[in-house]
Parts: structure tokens; C-alpha cells; sequence
């Protein structure tokens, strides 16, 4: 070890010789400022304190060279004055921040605790699983390319504003093929994405919060744009067109089970989910209804009208597979709808309309039919006005007869000519 009698400069560092073991050449000027001489003439400036707990802390600063000695002696101050004025201990949070999560690595453990039911959704049930897919799915499209590098611990308020600005600009837009079987997955922006991913966002923090990773749950607070709710429906000629593309002679090129499909969305209200996953012993046409087991608000018993029933007598059926629309080269259910749904509105030139927007003009009909919200909810499932009893033997007759009328008026305004 070397003491100096005055201020550590360049010159002193650059002539100091390597020995055998590594020695020290202290700054006296700058009391617990140093420099380490390795062996193989690797030069790293230190800094050694007192942390607040009166433990002897020693951390490195930096190589010589990477930094010149006047970098490294600021920096040495910078860190002694922080001890002293703010009773902090730089070296402990040097290495609480090695050991610190990223926002990817918390969404990795939310998930895995989502998988495992640890995180309650709607009702305090553990989340479904399709809501854990479309979770994934913003945090591998929005969250990870926009904030997964950052520290957890770092996360500030800015941060947030930031990343809802990003997303409602679309910077995360993409176009590929990452989908199922090669579909084509557009990856849109827009207010409504970004209030519904930074909402998201503060349920993965508040579990970071419930965990002790952080102290507060910086998306509190953070103004989000309104998710506008969709507002389009279809108007009579478009219900019209939506009925020859079905039936004309380009409709021959779609499967039995996009027919089917299509033509369930149009006439129940139900979610697109509900119909692909929709098995026969679901179906209850002696009570006017659909026993959903698996829908976004839970188990759920829908009222449903004639003419989906008519649909369904003409479905196909495939011996020892139970789901309405039958996979097309296996057991399970037919995951092609979504797509098929695109061309169906391409070939009618109906544009803005989703299989979202069926529920939407389900309800609309309904209103214009002069049924009241609750009634409406129920006809649809919306988790307030839902019938959510499995054993429900018999429905109400007048919310039957509800869902049968509406049923048959979108069914009058497909079949005009």
C-alpha cells in the first residue's frame, strides 16, 4: 500500500509499476479515495467509506483509462457526499439494483403466477384462460418492446405518461406472422389499446407492490385516454349483404363451419370465444338457450332465438367430437372463425366490422326493439344482467322471448331482398 503525501493525478497512476500482488495508492488530499495496481497493470479506482450503519464499505468506480482521475476523484465525492448528507450506501444499491427485476422479468413471473390461478380476475375467480392469452399478448406486443429492459425499481410516473403516448401513437404497430398455423397478425395502436395495456400494466405493478418489489404503483394516478367503446352496427343493407355473401356462390369456398359460425354471431350476441368453443351439450333447445360453460363472465346461461336453433339443425356434426364447429383436421374446435370472418366482410364490402361489432348491433336491434339495458345485458352476457347459474332449469319466459324476437328481426332484415 502507498500513501501519497498530496493529490492522486494521472502521472502518478501512469508511473506507478505493477508488483507481484496487487497494491493500493491512496489520494491524501481526498480522504478514502484510491486506486488499485493489479499485477498485470490493470489500473480501478475506488472509493472507501463508512456506510451509514457504520460498516466499512469499499466500491469500485471505474477502470483507468475508461475514466481519467479527475472523473474518478468527482465521482468519489459525488459518493461520499451522499453518504454524508443523505446517509445513503452506494454499494448496497449497487448490488439491490444487479438483483432487481426488469419489467420483462416481472411480467415472466406475473404470468407464471397467473398460470398457477395466483391472480384473481372478475368476481375473484382466478383468471380464465383466455384472458391470460390475451394478457400475454400485450405484454409481448406493447409492455416488453416498450419497457422490458427497465428496472421495476426505476419506474417512474414519466415513464408511464410515455409508454400510454407510445402505444396510442402506435408505435408498436406491427404487421407478421406470428399468428396461429401462419395468420397474419396485425398489432394495432390507438387510445383504446393504450388505456387497456397501461391498465394491465398497473395490475402486473400492483402485484409487484403486494410483493414488496416496489413501494407504490407508479400507473396510480396517470391519466388514461377513454377507451372509447365501439359504436358501429350494422344497418339493414349491410345485414342484407352480410346474408348473400353467405349464400352466393362464393360462400361455397368457406368451410361448414365459418358458415355456421357466421351465422351464430349474427343471430345471438355471443362473443367470438363462445361460439369456437360452444359444444353441443351446451346447446338447450327445449329451454330456448345456450348453457355456456366457459364464457369471459364465468359459467352463463344465454337466451337464445328460433333462428339460431334453425342454424344449428343444418350444422355439421362430426361422431365423437362435441363442439359445434369441429376442428378441421383433428378433435378439437374449429380456431379458423376470427379469419374467415375477414374474407366473409371483404367479399360483402362491409368495412369496420368485427365479430365484436354482431354483439354491439345484437344490442342495438334489442334497444331498437325497445328492451330495456338489463334485458339487453342478459340477452348478451355482460357480467350485470348475466344469468349465471348453470341449473337454471327454465328460463324466464319473457327474456326467451326477448332474445327470440330480436333473433328473428336481425334475421328479417338478412333475408330482404
Amino acid at each position: 500500500m502507498t500513501k501519497l503525501t498530496g493529490k492522486l493525478t494521472k502521472a502518478i497512476v501512469d508511473r506507478a509499476e505493477p508488483r507481484d500482488k496487487q497494491f493500493t495508492i491512496w489520494c491524501s488530499d481526498l480522504k478514502g479515495f484510491g486506486v488499485y495496481v493489479h499485477p498485470t497493470g490493470r489500473r480501478t479506482y475506488f472509493v472507501d467509506y463508512r456506510s451509514g450503519d457504520g460498516s466499512r464499505r469499499r466500491m469500485t468506480i471505474g477502470a483507468h483509462g475508461a475514466i481519467t482521475t479527475e472523473q474518478a476523484r468527482k465521482l468519489a465525492i459525488e459518493t461520499m457526499g451522499g453518504v454524508v448528507l443523505q446517509k445513503e450506501d452506494p454499494l448496497l444499491e449497487r448490488k439491490t439494483r444487479r438483483k432487481s427485476l426488469t419489467v420483462a422479468e416481472l411480467c415472466d413471473q406475473y404470468m407464471e403466477a397467473a398460470e398457477k390461478g395466483l391472480i384473481l380476475g372478475r368476481r375473484g375467480n382466478p383468471k380464465k384462460r383466455s384472458t391470460i392469452e390475451i394478457d400475454r399478448g400485450r405484454i409481448a406486443r406493447h409492455i416488453k418492446p416498450l419497457l422490458g429492459s427497465k428496472l421495476v425499481m426505476d419506474l417512474q410516473r414519466a415513464d408511464i405518461v410515455k409508454f400510454v403516448h407510445d402505444v396510442a401513437a402506435g408505435k408498436t404497430a406491427i404487421k407478421n406472422r406470428s399468428g396461429k398455423n401462419g395468420a397474419r397478425v396485425e398489432v394495432k395502436g390507438g387510445v383504446g389499446t393504450a388505456a387497456r395495456t397501461t391498465g394491465f400494466l398497473g395490475g402486473i405493478l400492483t402485484y409487484a407492490a403486494d410483493l414488496g418489489l416496489i413501494a407504490s404503483n407508479p400507473v396510480q394516478g396517470v391519466k388514461l385516454p377513454a377507451d372509447k367503446k365501439r359504436e358501429r352496427r350494422l344497418t339493414a343493407d349491410e345485414y342484407r349483404r352480410l346474408r348473400e355473401a353467405l349464400t352466393g356462390e362464393e360462400g361455397q369456398y368457406d368451410t361448414p363451419q365459418a358458415i355456421t359460425g357466421a351465422w351464430l354471431l349474427a343471430l345471438t350476441g355471443c362473443r367470438l370465444g363462445e361460439i369456437e368453443n360452444l359444444k353441443w351439450s351446451e346447446v338447450d333447445e327445449a329451454g330456448g338457450c345456450f348453457r355456456l360453460r366457459d364464457s369471459k363472465s364465468g359459467a352463463s346461461v344465454r337466451p337464445v332465438g328460433q333462428p339460431a336453433f334453425e342454424v344449428l339443425r343444418r350444422a355439421l356434426r362430426v361422431p365423437g367430437n362435441p363442439y359445434v364447429l369441429p376442428g378441421l383436421r383433428k378433435s378439437g374446435a374449429y380456431r379458423g372463425l376470427a379469419g374467415a370472418w375477414v374474407r366473409l366482410m371483404a367479399r360483402a364490402e362491409i368495412e369496420g366490422v368485427t365479430p365484436h361489432t354482431m354483439r354491439h348491433s345484437f344490442a342495438s336491434v334489442a334497444g331498437d326493439l325497445g328492451y330495456a339495458d338489463s334485458t339487453i345485458g342478459a340477452m348478451i352476457g355482460h357480467v350485470g344482467g348475466s344469468v349465471t347459474s348453470l341449473y337454471v332449469h327454465r328460463l324466464d319466459a319473457v327474456l326467451v322471448a326477448a332474445a327470440d324476437s330480436v333473433s328473428r328481426d336481425i334475421h328479417r332484415q338478412m333475408m330482404q331482398r
